[in-house]
């Protein structure tokens, strides 16, 4: 059975719609327009597509959630598809202005080595607004949101690694350390093994320069 990748621009829209109201965005958006000192490039409020404005919470969310980073357009290493240059230049024509302070989500191996998993390419409108200009390449792996759910926090992590030990205690042969088999014993190689999961990754952390998802998502570092 075949399951379906993740769009993170139907993801994007699916998190906004939950957390704010589409009429509250028109309004604040409006206002930010209407006073161009607060507004990153002045937009024309009645040509815009109102489900690509999206508020910085919400891309921090989606950015957590899928381990991905909300960097500068200038530390994005694989050069832009002629689709988005088209749609900057085609915006610009529409509004008649010249966008800057482009910003690019993505996993962050793109922003390292080319591949094309998946970005999507921002502008800012002004006070945490962003306004999506184009989505190209491959939708992210379905599986991608439970692969990195261990690390949103220390506490996920925790309990994944409880588990795995649990689940390899379970299956070690009964007797493998000792003739008889007891409670206390079966305690005794959880704690064991469950240490040296532990030990790998904290290894593993300090060693790569991991850290978890809400320290990363918009930080330029490689080993934030």
């Amino acid at each position: 059975m075949n399951v379906p990748r993740t769009n993170l621009q139907n993801r994007l829209q699916q998190r906004q719609a939950k957390t704010i109201k589409e009429k509250q965005v028109i309004n604040e958006v409006k206002a930010i327009l209407k006073h161009h000192k607060v507004a990153t490039n002045k937009f024309n409020f009645d040509a815009l597509e109102t489900n690509r404005i999206y508020h910085i919470n919400t891309i921090k969310h989606i950015c957590t959630t899928y381990r991905l980073r909300f960097l500068d357009l200038k530390y994005f290493k694989p050069e832009l598809p002629e689709e988005a240059h088209s749609e900057i230049r085609m915006l610009e024509k529409k509004h008649q202005t010249k966008l800057d302070g482009f910003k690019v989500m993505a996993p962050s191996k793109l922003f390292k080595l080319e591949d094309k998993d998946d970005p999507l390419l921002f502008v800012p409108l002004g006070n945490d607004y962003y306004y999506l200009i184009h989505k190209w390449g491959n939708d992210l792996h379905p599986l991608r949101k439970i692969l990195v759910w261990p690390f949103k926090s220390i506490g996920n992590l925790l309990l994944v690694l409880l588990a795995i030990s649990l689940l390899a205690t379970i299956l070690l042969p009964q007797g493998l350390f000792s003739k008889t088999s007891s409670a206390s014993q079966f305690w005794i190689i959880y704690f064991f093994v469950f240490k040296s999961l532990a030990s790998v990754a904290l290894f593993y952390g300090f060693a790569l320069g991991k850290n978890f998802n809400p320290f990363i998502w918009n930080s330029k570092y490689f080993n934030a």
